[in-house]
């Protein structure tokens, strides 16, 4: 159980009103992610985040002027953490576009960003029809970003590899589409779908796509 829960179940050691903004606003997001996880994004109220958090509605709304404001802060935070951690990836694995296009894969099933509670945001945004466009405005630019890049990589493998199958931009976009796919797996099937199996799969998918690059994957 983490902070803010301890803070939310037990009422013991309320967080202090004296912390930076930034913390405050760490707080309060987290505890945004905690809501959705458990009640939805229309079970989610200032009063559910509030309860997670420790903190008064007083200071919610003081951070966060709105739900809808505090729902997209929110995603955006999710976003920005899963940019940086796949582009950090990206730039510090080797020079070869397979270990590039491999760190970026595998960053997807980071621990940090790989959680249940976080899949339940994204797909609480993917789920409702009324947020899809919220998502697309949000993140429509990170995302294409990263496909870029994925299809560049594939494009640089393919030709080293001399391969005549699908083509780059139709394996970078499988690519995402696994990367949801499983995504939507670990979230429900938690006891079948771990983020090893997860990664397993998708250097199988490469395995397939470009042999001479990715061994397939034992068992």
């Amino acid at each position: 159980m983490n902070e803010i829960e301890t803070h939310a179940k037990t009422g013991a050691g309320k967080p202090r009103r004296t912390e930076p903004k930034e913390v405050r606003r760490s707080q309060l997001i987290e505890a945004t992610i905690n809501s959705i996880a458990k009640y939805g994004i229309a079970g989610t109220t200032m009063s559910t985040v509030t309860e997670f958090a420790g903190l008064s509605i007083g200071l919610v709304n003081f951070h966060f002027k709105s739900k809808q404001n505090l729902l997209e802060e929110t995603l955006m935070f999710l976003a920005r953490e899963h940019h940086d951690q796949w582009r950090r990836a990206y730039e510090d694995a080797g020079l070869s576009a397979r270990d590039k296009l491999l760190a970026i894969a595998e960053s997807h099933f980071h621990p940090r960003i790989c959680t249940r509670k976080k899949l339940a945001v994204w797909y609480a945004f993917f789920g409702e029809a009324g947020r899809r466009s919220v998502y697309r405005a949000l993140v429509d630019d990170i995302d294409k970003e990263r496909v870029a890049l994925s299809i560049s990589l594939c494009r640089e493998i393919a030709e080293e590899g001399q391969y005549q199958g699908p083509s780059a931009d139709t394996i970078a976009h499988t690519l995402e589409g696994l990367y949801d796919g499983l995504w939507l797996n670990i979230l429900i099937y938690p006891e079948t779908f771990s983020r090893d199996v997860a990664r397993a799969k998708v250097l199988a998918y490469l395995a397939l796509a470009f042999p001479k690059h990715f061994v397939m994957p034992q068992g």
